[in-house]
């Protein structure tokens, strides 16, 4: 039975956090699912983990279980201090952490001298990684070291980047994603300081060696070496930076992820190779297998003269040769050719080009798997207990990490989800059986009935894929074994005629017309106890068999790298016994796996991703509902829930509610078991709500224990009152007396009068509503004593509403809604409304101010919506001329004589021939424009004689002044550009009273230029305003477009 502590503190101790916030429980939930009262409700199980973390309470219990939500965030939760306080305290007696259920599990195993295990289990990118290493860092910080047990901690830690670099990788789901399970014992002395280590490692992903999906990366280790590794040590393996440049790496097109830094992990990890005991010898001949593979996977083939499949990259097979140690002729030969056995005698048979491929592919995964099994192995030596060094390792105890992948349904399900859902189908029936064994065994301890519980027994399932010579395992390895063309449809059919008549198992063929249209023909159905998955049988004969050539193998096993003559045996050449299938060998050590397993302690911890996006603050409830169903959760609640979903121990529960029962209150010195019993009689507990034990109460329902909760909030101002009363003493108690008749004369006086004042306002009160009523029931009737008293208040209150909204201005065009008596009313109102606005608008008006407004609505019609810096304009004023008196040469005022300047402005003009820009003044008077170069006049244009004005839509200065053909004295038009065209063009249209002569251009503006001949200025968005000479002869203008029309 699961050690639960010190239950309760002395003085100053730890607060029960968990009983105490159940106060707050509308807020932030409960913090054990087990007090759920519809505890059988999904919906109520959802909104609980929602509340919680959007409080940043990202762990909740069910019983024991430990529920984690992936933040996906940092939180200021797993400090030192943190570890401190969570360091042996109980189970139940604060917040639920990972610190907790550490800690739990580090003292049972102290207290009890049994093996403990914690099982953590969830989809990939749940945090199941974080998970461990988190309780790895625990340990690490929190038990005793010695400077031998300082280089084990520090090793234990350390393995941790060596095995994510060479398992781990980028999925869909997660940018660190573990693709392989793993067990890990920590071993223990009897005063509670690590000794050793040893890892245990399932089902490895070796298909991510040769393929990725799109938008997901191989494992992290060849990018970390093509990122970090130094150039020479790239030049000696033959190595580019690129990862582009391997097929192996290219077929996810994702070289990059933002969240990982594939330099500093390179570092990250060779410095814990060097902790973990990795010689510079291993680790050369380590990074040797690295980059063969990467070089395999560069290997070519085509086709011969003679029609045979021959290698077409003879430098990657050179690079091979090289890094691998073997003869590069004989590794040619093996990829393009197999060995085949025949009545004892050997024939070599040629490959075609899909064969080779195959065969390539294969290689790499055998390389890769098997040196990730040597790696392990390697951790494991560096971890191992020596006796020598520390000889008291006799009475050592075990804690063990599965950090397992959890149940997996995709839209796709082939091999690898089969035997993921095969082994989380095995450790739910080890939990179920664990938890219930648990509960049996402290119901027996504290004297309480046993009740059977009615719970879904997953062992058909189990039996379905395990079960010899009749389950999925064993025909899919009889159909590998076979003689003949077998297949993935052949397979199909025998499991068809195998377990047809099975109650979890359906194909297209057996299933009916609605089973049909959700199948595929190639796929079978399993109904796991977490709901029903469809697997495709197509590539489960060849995963399964997992076969290298054996003239490869011969290969290998030659070769004089010393990982390779390690992980290749020459007994495998020269035994002639089949090796085990792929599911086989997971069925084994699946089996090896329940037997650790049973013959330790439990705990478990549940990973949840709340959503896909990896998002902080996000809780996609479809997503997080799907992993409850696959995690069984709400059948774990279920079965915690099936007897008494309650226990405290009696010290604990007397401490907490004595208050509510006056015999209790404030000490009980009587036997334990008989305060409690006083207290539930005094509570009215009813006999079916609980049950005493030897040392605990039982409580079965949430609801009593919430009700109990809330007696005692309610209690508690009582009892602060209790000794606040007790503290005034005797002396308030006179004082009371004498004021105490005063208090009742004047409060009865004061009701009294009161009531009366209440009564007189709701008798008021109910004849103005029954007038209001009567007058609704006739308002359509003329007017009568019935409803004139109704008609009068709308009157009024629209008057009212009139009123109090008023428009401010003459642009405010809002009006209150009148009742349809009243419509004409309001609108004559309105009408008398807005004439007065704008009488008293117009009269408030300057001349100057008129003036401006009559240029600048002529500005709005020739421009709004037609020219980008018009918007800009609209707020600026325009000025009477941007040129002072001492700005115009004095000769040219004497030349104009009696024509006055209007307006002036300075503009640059382009010539006709070649378009250079010359400063000129443009000066307007009341029946010209004339063109001013310090004191010469240089053209004049009659507004007679201006046919028309164009501009550009961009927010560019550039005008043109175009002239009558028919003025001999006009050169041609006339190209301008200004800072304030919009001003400067206005107000030569209204002096030439020409508005509507001014043309908006959106691309180019044609002008004519002398002898008849044609010019033309181009207009381009750009970044930045420039004009220059194009190469048509054209005059370019780019400017900037502004977009606010």
């Amino acid at each position: 039975m699961r050690y639960r502590g010190r239950e309760v503190g002395g003085e100053g101790g730890v607060r029960l956090a968990m009983e105490s916030a159940l106060s707050a429980r509308d807020r932030v939930g409960v913090q054990d699912f087990v007090l759920l009262e519809n505890y059988n409700s999904e919906a109520a199980f959802i909104e609980n983990l929602r509340r919680r973390f959007k409080e940043n309470l990202i762990y909740t219990y069910i019983g024991s279980v430990l529920v984690s939500v992936n933040p996906y965030k940092e939180l200021e939760i797993y400090s030192k201090q943190h570890m401190e306080r969570y360091r042996g305290v109980s189970f139940y007696e604060i917040s639920p952490h990972i610190y907790a259920v550490s800690d739990n599990t580090y003292r049972a195993m102290r207290t009890e001298r049994r093996d403990q295990c914690i099982l953590i289990s969830g989809e990939s990118g749940a945090g199941k990684t974080e998970a461990s290493k988190k309780i790895l860092l625990y340990y690490a910080v929190t038990c005793p070291v010695s400077d031998h047990m300082a280089a084990l901690r520090d090793r234990l830690l350390q393995s941790n980047p060596v095995l994510e670099a060479f398992g781990n990788a980028k999925t869909h789901r997660n940018d660190n994603s573990s693709r392989f399970g793993k067990y890990m014992d920590v071993q223990f002395d009897f005063r509670g300081a690590p000794l050793g280590g040893h890892i245990l490692n399932y089902l490895l992903e070796k298909s991510r060696v040769v393929h990725q999906n799109h938008g997901e990366r191989n494992f992290h280790i060849f990018y970390q070496l093509l990122e970090g590794g130094e150039e020479d040590l790239l030049k000696r393996l033959g190595l580019e930076r690129n990862p582009q440049n391997y097929h192996y790496l290219v077929k996810g097109n994702c070289p990059r992820v933002s969240s990982i830094n594939d330099k500093s992990d390179w570092k990250a990890v060779r410095k814990a190779m060097q902790i973990v005991d990795f010689t510079d010898g291993e680790v050369e001949e380590l990074l040797n297998v690295i980059a063969s593979v990467l070089h395999l996977g560069n290997t070519q083939f085509g086709e011969g003269d003679d029609g045979e499949t021959r290698i077409t990259t003879e430098t990657r097979i050179r690079n091979l040769s090289k890094l691998l140690g073997v003869d590069g002729s004989a590794l040619g030969r093996a990829l393009t050719h197999k060995t085949l056995l025949a009545k004892g005698e050997e024939m070599i048979s040629p490959l075609n080009f899909e064969q080779a491929a195959s065969a390539r592919d294969a290689l790499a995964k055998a390389i890769y798997g098997r040196t990730f099994t040597w790696l392990v192995e390697k951790i494991n030596q560096s971890l191992a207990l020596k006796d020598e060094a520390y000889p008291g390792s006799k009475g050592s105890s075990v804690i063990g990490l599965l950090d397992i992948y959890g149940f997996e349904v995709f839209q796709h399900n082939s091999f690898e989800q089969f035997c993921i859902n095969y082994c989380n189908e095995k450790l739910q029936q080890l939990f179920i059986e664990l938890t219930l064994k648990s509960e049996q065994e402290e119901y027996e301890a504290e004297g309480i009935a046993w009740e059977t519980v009615q719970y879904f027994d997953n062992k058909i399932i189990c039996d379905l894929v395990e079960e010899r010579h009749k389950g999925i395992i064993s025909i899919l390895d009889e159909e590998c074994l076979r003689p003949g063309e077998a297949c993935d449809g052949s397979f199909l059919e025998k499991l068809e005629d195998a377990l047809g008549g099975h109650g979890h198992f359906v194909t297209h063929k057996l299933g009916s017309g609605k089973t049909r249209k959700a199948m595929a023909r190639d796929e079978f159905r399993l109904l796991h106890y977490a709901g029903e998955v469809n697997y495709s049988v197509h590539g489960f004969l060849d995963k399964n068999n997992d076969l290298l050539y054996r003239n490869l193998k011969e290969v290998m096993c030659q070769s004089e790298n010393q990982i390779m003559t390690q992980c290749f045996h020459r007994e495998e050449v020269t035994d002639q016994k089949r090796p085990e299938t792929a599911a086989t060998q997971f069925k084994n050590s699946l089996a090896k796996l329940m037997e650790i397993l049973m013959s330790k302690e439990p705990s478990y911890v549940r990973c949840i991703k709340p959503n896909d996006a990896k998002q902080s603050g996000r809780f996609d409830e479809a997503l997080v509902r799907h992993q409850v169903k696959y995690l069984g959760l709400m059948e774990n609640l279920r079965v915690r829930r099936a007897g008494f979903a309650y226990r405290r121990r009696y010290e604990a529960f007397l401490q907490r509610y004595k208050s509510l029962c006056p015999e209790t209150w404030p000490n009980w010195h009587g036997r334990l078991a008989d305060g409690v019993a006083l207290l539930v009689k005094h509570l009215g507990y009813k006999p079916e709500e609980f049950q005493l034990g030897r040392s605990k109460i039982f409580i079965r329902f949430p609801k009593t224990l919430f009700t109990t909760e809330d007696s005692l909030e309610a209690r508690k101002p009582a009892v602060a009152l209790t000794l606040q009363t007790s503290w005034r003493g005797y002396r308030e108690k006179a004082k009371y007396r004498r004021i105490r008749h005063s208090v009742i004369v004047i409060q009865s006086g004061w009701r009294g009068m009161k009531a009366r004042r209440r009564a007189k306002r709701r008798r008021q009160a109910s004849d103005t509503i029954r007038r209001f009523i009567k007058g609704f029931i006739y308002r359509h009737e003329g007017r009568c004593p019935e409803n004139e008293f109704f008609l009068d208040h709308r009157r009024f209150s629209f008057l009212v509403a009139v009123r109090r909204s008023l428009p401010r201005t003459v642009l405010d065009k809002s009006w209150p809604a009148p009742p349809p008596a009243l419509s004409e009313v309001s609108e004559c109102l309105r009408r008398l409304c807005m004439q007065n606005m704008v009488r008293a608008y117009c009269q408030r008006i300057q001349p100057e101010w008129k003036k401006q407004m009559e240029q600048k609505m002529v500005a709005s019609e020739i421009f709004k919506d037609q020219k980008d810096c018009y918007a800009q304009s609209v707020s600026k004023l325009f000025v009477a001329s941007r040129l002072d008196n001492e700005q115009i040469n004095l000769k040219v005022v004497q030349t104009l004589g009696n024509d006055k300047v209007k307006y002036g402005i300075a503009v640059t003009k382009y010539d006709r021939r070649g378009y250079k820009a010359r400063p000129r003044q443009l000066l307007l008077t009341a029946t010209f424009a004339v063109l001013v170069a310090e004191a010469k006049l240089k053209q004049r244009v009659d507004y007679a004689a201006l046919r028309s004005i164009s501009v550009s839509s961009l927010s560019d200065g550039v005008f043109v002044l175009h002239v009558s053909n028919e003025d001999n004295r006009q050169k041609g038009d006339v190209v301008l550009q200004c800072d304030h065209v919009i001003e400067a063009v206005t107000k030569l249209a209204m002096m030439a009273d020409n508005i509507n002569s001014v043309n908006v251009s959106q691309d180019s503006i044609r002008f004519a230029v002398a002898r008849g001949r044609e010019g033309v200025v181009d207009f381009t968005s750009g970044s930045d305003l420039r004009v220059a000479k194009g190469k048509k002869g054209h005059l370019v203008v780019t400017a900037p477009q502004i977009n606010t029309r």
